[in-house]
């Protein structure tokens, strides 16, 4: 099994720590990662992606070049990323924030309404794990459990209250992918 993600969207969209969640909980599971972020200069609202690889042996590169799967939270990010993604890969859009159609025919296109199902869930900050719970579904490259567990290490003590709104986008993110998929 080998796995390379590429998340991008803003910053403050959650897009850097949804790396770091798929890294732990692979982590946690005993594969090898790789999470390699990027982002511009701003300070908030500026461009942000990372790519993370997990596999079941070595990694030679830590960089993510052809994506397997391809999660976009901005119209910008599909635009500059589209394109990357392998043949037959997958491509996980915030249709809340992304009404632009995938131009591709020779990939899995997923519509994920993720900031709509988070403000059901009360709590607009966890629209990214709602894409996670999602790619989880589809591929699963990790459990959600191992990413419930890697929320205690990731966030800092003072966000762990937002650790069952986390949870529930997961399973939320989770049960929409089998549906659409």
């Amino acid at each position: 099994m080998l796995e390379q993600v590429l998340i991008a969207g803003f910053g403050g969209q959650g897009v850097l720590s949804t790396g770091q969640l798929l890294a732990h909980a692979g982590m946690i599971e005993n594969k090898h990662v790789a999470w390699i972020p990027s982002y511009g200069p701003e300070m908030r609202g500026g461009t942000a992606n990372c790519g993370v690889t997990i596999s079941d042996h070595p990694i030679s590169s830590p960089m993510v070049t052809e994506p397997t799967t391809l999660i976009v939270m901005t119209r910008p990010a599909l635009e500059k990323f589209e394109k990357a993604v392998v043949p037959g890969g997958r491509i996980l859009i915030n249709s809340s924030l992304v009404e632009q159609d995938v131009k591709r025919d020779d990939v899995l296109a997923l519509k994920i309404p993720a900031n709509k199902i988070a403000e059901e869930i009360g709590n607009p900050k966890v629209a990214n794990n709602v894409i996670l719970g999602a790619l989880i579904k589809l591929t699963g490259i990790v459990t959600i459990e191992s990413v419930v567990e890697s929320l205690k290490k990731v966030l800092p003590p003072r966000r762990h209250n937002m650790i069952p709104a986390n949870q529930e986008a997961l399973e939320r993110g989770a049960q929409l992918a089998e549906k659409l998929s």
